[in-house]
């Protein structure tokens, strides 16, 4: 039978194969249920609406990329530890496009798995500042900084936007790398 298994989990992680297939905007309970050969009422026992869905899908995203820069970062300070960090957020855009689109999404209300997934990055880009000897407020500051440049940079790119130009891309990266590691260290 093929509703045999089916549960939020296993959904999401469906949506999440499915957003990097088609795209994150893509995925709706209705597209999951033609995935899986079920009607679409059967879902709504495991998920409360596409809106539920996209917010599980985005805390599968998040844990998985907070798992992978967790990783990353062990044992590495300063440059190190930001290039690592900006690495695999970078690396998990190419290899998983609708899942990192889905890591930008906001539910519509606070759940707890995304709050916490969300608080997992927000703490992995502190340690990596840590090796700046950042005070408050100058460590927040950072952080929104490394998110802006980073996932604006990843944003561009992945829209292709510096496809036609020099140097390439992948030439500049490390550039960016250097001047945010140059700022974070002069940062008074």
């Amino acid at each position: 039978m093929a509703r045999a298994g089916l549960t939020g989990a296993r959904l999401a992680q469906a949506g999440a194969e499915l957003a990097d297939e088609a795209g994150f905007d893509q995925v709706t309970v209705s597209a999951l249920a033609r995935q899986f050969g079920v009607q679409v009422a059967s879902l709504y026992s495991h998920v409360r609406s596409s809106a539920d869905l996209k917010a599980r899908i985005a805390t599968v995203a998040l844990t998985e990329l907070a798992d992978q820069a967790a990783a990353a970062v062990a044992g590495r300070a300063g440059r190190d530890a930001l290039s690592a960090l900006a690495d695999v957020y970078r690396d998990y855009a190419r290899k998983h496009p609708g899942r990192y689109t889905a890591t930008r999404f906001v539910p519509d209300g606070p759940a707890p798995e995304h709050v916490d997934s969300g608080r997992r990055h927000s703490e992995l880009v502190r340690a990596v500042l840590r090796g700046y000897d950042l005070d408050e407020p100058a460590q927040t500051d950072a952080v929104r900084l490394l998110g802006s440049t980073i996932h604006g940079y990843i944003a561009l790119e992945s829209a292709g936007s510096f496809a036609f130009t020099e140097p390439s891309s992948d030439d500049s990266w490390p550039r960016i790398i250097d001047a945010l590691d140059a700022l974070l260290r002069s940062w008074s």
